[in-house]
């Protein structure tokens, strides 16, 4: 199956490069020049991933990831953007940006960060046609309330349902996958997303954030816990205390 790209880019010669870029990977690729115009195009066809520009004339690209995320969580979103400080960078990403890629860049690293998008979105879809498959690496994980099923893409908490990304899904079965065991940012960064870019820790801070305020309307402790100086885990003793 071939998967579907939308770049949201008003700059011409950017979004032109961009496109042969990711036909190389065999996408399907659609430019638009305007929020308006994608939202317009999303109503219409199923794209798997979005790249997208911060500053974009009509409404801008923070406005239209929130907006992406909001109706289509499913659809990837990564952030092409000239606004490369730091604080940009978290601000887009708690946005509910999966990616955030600063301009310039290099193609080599664009391919590369749509490949993991690529990948998040694959494991996905295998695990939603093939709900029985019953193989070491899809049994489900249990530690308390909390329930992790690989092979149906569920993650419930006190039997209530947590709606994640592909990429939340992934992290938080890797995770589940090495109870207690403690990942550095750039230990998480190289498993989950695939890659080790120097500076892009502050995806891993993003992404368990919001994993952590899903898990958290339900449980009553850090279910990701931060070891201060070291990086995150999940809790496994606590749950299964919690549980008795």
């Amino acid at each position: 199956m071939q998967h579907s790209v939308l770049i949201v880019e008003n700059d011409f010669d950017i979004a032109g490069l961009v496109q042969v870029h990711l036909t190389e990977l065999n996408l399907l690729v659609d430019h638009v020049t305007t929020g308006d115009a994608a939202l317009t195009k999303l109503t219409k066809q199923d794209y798997q991933i979005v790249l997208l520009d911060i500053m974009l004339p009509g409404i801008d690209g923070l406005s239209l990831c929130r907006e992406i995320k909001t109706k289509m969580p499913h659809v990837s979103v990564v952030f092409l953007s000239s606004k490369n400080s730091e604080m940009d960078r978290i601000i887009g990403l708690e946005m509910g940006a999966d990616d955030y890629i600063c301009k310039p860049f290099s193609y080599r690293e664009l391919q590369a960060r749509i490949k993991t998008q690529l990948r998040h979105i694959r494991l996905l879809q295998q695990n939603q046609t093939q709900p029985a498959l019953t193989t070491p690496q899809h049994q489900a994980l249990n530690f308390g309330a909390l329930h992790i099923d690989p092979a149906s893409h569920e993650v419930r908490f006190e039997g209530e349902d947590l709606p994640l990304t592909a990429t939340e899904f992934e992290l938080m079965v890797f995770f589940a996958k090495h109870p207690n065991q403690v990942f550095s940012r750039s230990q998480l960064l190289e498993s989950v997303w695939g890659y080790g870019h120097c500076g892009y820790e502050h995806t891993v801070n993003s992404h368990i954030n919001r994993l952590r305020g899903k898990l958290e309307k339900y449980a009553k402790q850090h279910v990701i816990e931060t070891v201060w100086g070291v990086g995150y885990k999940l809790n496994a003793k606590s749950l299964a205390v919690a549980a008795l």
